[in-house]
């Protein structure tokens, strides 16, 4: 399994890039967020990898994130959800958009992706929301060793990095709290996620607060 690359782009496409590796050339298939990131020809990049094989094909998918490539594994699980369609809803909605739309449910957001229908959209949501919170705590993480300087490792070199939400490491340490509550983990990200989204610089507590208050039972 290749799991990561770094070398220099040779050429770029509308859909991927050639990248030299000591004179190996790899073929990087990228979404369009990714690829409007990365730098121009000429230039070192790094990517993180996902390597498919079938018996009539093999394709290489790149991320610029640990957690864009978590949610391309997660993505192509669902059933009717092919590399091509993963690519097309990160492209459109970001890691972070991803996790947003299916922790809260909104298939509309998943369903602006190119060739995606409404059917598959909301399957993306059903199967994949007791997933989000995970991947949410990654992002939590990632957004730690940001601050603490260890991005190098993390995060691909010589291309810009998408700012993490400002209380990425609140909103995993709030999910972390409320699922030792008892909460389930789609219902806890659901609410994360919102109260995060009203109040984007709330401190931990804070976060578990407003998230219970959306929790409680109406009525």
């Amino acid at each position: 399994m290749i799991g990561k690359i770094t070398g220099t782009i040779e050429y770029r496409a509308a859909d991927h890039i050639l990248i030299d590796v000591r004179g190996i050339g790899y073929l990087v298939y990228c979404s369009d967020r990714t690829m409007a990131a990365l730098p121009g020809v000429g230039e070192v990049v790094a990517l993180f990898t996902d390597l498919v094989v079938r018996e009539d094909l093999m394709q290489l998918f790149g991320f610029q994130t640990l957690m864009e490539k978590e949610w391309h594994r997660l993505l192509t699980s669902v059933q009717g959800i092919g590399a091509k369609a993963s690519l097309a809803i990160l492209g459109t909605l970001g890691p972070e958009g991803v996790s947003r739309a299916i922790a809260l449910g909104d298939w509309n957001a998943v369903k602006a992706a190119k060739g995606v229908g409404p059917k598959i959209a909301q399957r993306v949501v059903l199967d994949l929301k007791d997933k989000a919170p995970s991947v949410m705590a990654m992002s939590g993480t990632l957004a730690q060793a940001q601050g603490e300087g260890a991005a190098e490792v993390l995060e691909p070199i010589a291309a810009p990095r998408p700012a993490p939400p400002e209380n990425a490491s609140a909103q995993a340490e709030a999910l972390s709290a409320l699922g030792n509550l008892g909460y389930g983990p789609g219902d806890a990200a659901g609410a994360v996620v919102q109260a995060a989204g009203e109040m984007p610089d709330a401190s931990t507590p804070d976060l578990i607060r407003a998230a219970l208050k959306l929790l409680a039972p109406k009525g």
